[in-house]
């Protein structure tokens, strides 16, 4: 009977789902789990940009946010951006112009927040007033268009004067960012390409402002998921057109949720008017980062008490569905002692690796309480199966991991390392961005160069027990950088940061800007 209910258990692991696009509402809300201040934050009108690796929850929390919203008689608008347009990978066509690629993506997106407002016209009582407002705003998205590349010469004996770029535009006016050469005598204009003026988002402005007077005093809140799956050479150009569009309107929220070093928010010159996008942290308030708040090794009891909370949320609900009713204190009938501490250790502060390494150590365990052996045995196949696979095709970045790992793991004994702020080229990120390196501590001060800045990284948990199973290494690593993962992370005294900080370069990495 004992392990028939241990079967049961553990299944109830194995069921958890992995996204929660493919969860319905009522579990969602069931499931959810605040990190900290996180949701207080969230939940304020104010504009911001939530970052977060793949996997950390951003969906769920917007998804969290669009009911809450809705709960006290606001609007929201959830848009998954991965989904947006009928063409397909248009907008990453390398074969189509940035000028068309630009405008199907402003276009696609006005219409998807158009299709979400009338859905609440349409199904929600007493929001027809919402009608009118909407056939201003289906007008001011035909009228949006991205301009191509426009050429201007002016022929000055031996020199000229010059310029190219890309425009944002819709009837009336334009914006531009793009390259300037000046000469300063003049006899002669050339144009080439396609020059064209509009109005710059005048009627998307107005047509905003009558949809918020049409609601009667509810806020409209635009929730905008998967920034980081638009191309980064376009990402300005909606950017721009979130900040000249939406956020003047009074009475609408914009949040934005991307992977911090997979987006680009503005292009063009750091001072001035003449930039696309948004300027984070004058136009958009930088919300505090998922990755931040789950973090295992900044604030222990921190993380332990919110996956704690997280895997009782998900068992109680998969456990009631099986066996007809609520259970409690499940946590401790499925792991061993140690084997759950160990669990929020392999998950890097990932809510989705978490789950995955629970469900394989469940089925490693079958109809056993999961011990510690079980976790480090699924988190390394966790890591060979899904993070380091992300990375095969890429052998510049698959070479960086392997001198870090010959460094940090095989030669220092460590897990974590130092890295100069300003000389962290893209293979880190890309190993960043596939949860294989994880940053426990940013922008670390030299005491001997306080201008001289450094990012603190560990290696991922699965690598490191892979290497440790394997026999590769023996025991735990004896981290001298272990003060990166105290809660203060204050460097001792005469600790030499030259010495003890990662040159890729000197490991023999081709150095990458």
């Amino acid at each position: 009977m004992a392990s028939s209910r241990q079967k049961h258990l553990n299944q109830a692991l194995m069921r958890i789902p992995r996204r929660a696009e493919n969860t319905d509402r009522d579990s969602l809300a069931a499931t959810y789990v605040s990190a900290g201040s996180f949701s207080a934050m969230l939940h304020s009108t104010d504009h911001q940009i939530l970052y977060g690796r793949r996997g950390t929850g951003k969906t769920h929390a917007l998804l969290h946010l669009t009911d809450l919203v809705r709960q006290t008689g606001d609007v929201a608008v959830y848009v998954d951006l991965r989904t947006i347009g009928s063409t397909g990978g248009v907008y990453g066509d390398p074969t189509v112009n940035l000028a068309q690629r630009g405008t199907h993506l402003l276009v696609d997106t006005l219409e998807a927040l158009h299709d979400e407002l009338l859905s609440t016209a349409v199904e929600v009582d007493g929001r027809e007033a919402l009608l009118p407002a909407l056939d201003a705003l289906a007008e001011a998205a035909t009228s949006v268009q991205v301009v191509g590349q426009v050429e201007h010469e002016t022929k000055v004996g031996d020199g000229f004067s010059q310029h190219q770029g890309v425009h944002l535009a819709m009837r009336g006016a334009r914006i531009s960012t793009g390259r300037h050469d000046m000469a300063n005598r003049e006899s002669r204009l050339r144009r080439s390409g396609i020059e064209q003026h509009h109005v710059v988002f005048g009627p998307l402005n107005r047509a905003l402002r009558d949809i918020v007077r049409a609601l009667g005093g509810a806020r409209l809140w635009l929730l905008l998921d998967e920034w980081s799956s638009i191309p980064l050479d376009l990402q300005p150009l909606l950017a721009d057109l979130v900040r000249r569009g939406i956020l003047p309107v009074t009475g609408a929220t914009v949040k934005i949720a991307a992977i911090e070093r997979r987006c680009q928010f503005r292009s063009g010159p750091s001072a001035g008017s003449d930039y696309l996008g948004i300027e984070v942290g004058a136009d958009a308030a930088h919300a505090a980062s998922l990755d931040d708040f789950l973090l295992f090794d900044h604030v222990r009891g921190r993380a332990q008490d919110f996956f704690q909370r997280l895997f009782h949320n998900h068992l109680s609900l998969r456990l009631s569905e099986m066996l007809g009713e609520p259970q409690s204190d499940v946590l401790d009938q499925i792991f061993k002692r140690g084997a759950f501490t160990e669990l929020v250790r392999a998950s890097e502060g990932v809510p989705r690796d978490a789950i995955n390494i629970a469900a394989l150590a469940a089925q490693n365990a079958r109809d056993e309480p999961i011990g510690v052996a079980d976790i480090r045995r699924a988190a390394r196949d966790w890591f060979l199966r899904d993070k380091q696979t992300a990375i095969t095709s890429n052998e510049p970045t698959r070479q960086t991991l392997r001198l870090l790992v010959d460094e940090v793991v095989g030669r220092r004994g460590s897990r974590t390392f130092l890295i100069s702020h300003l000389a962290c080229p893209d293979a880190i990120d890309e190993l960043y961005d596939a949860r294989l390196l994880h940053v426990v501590r940013r922008g670390v001060a030299d005491r001997r160069h306080p201008g001289h800045l450094y990012d603190g990284f560990a290696v991922d948990f699965g690598c490191y027990v892979s290497l440790l199973l394997d026999g590769c290494v023996s025991g735990q690593p004896t981290d001298k950088s272990g003060w990166l993962t105290s809660a203060k992370g204050i460097p001792p005294a005469g600790f030499n940061f030259a010495k003890e900080a990662i040159d890729l370069a000197r490991l023999g990495h081709p150095a990458s800007d």
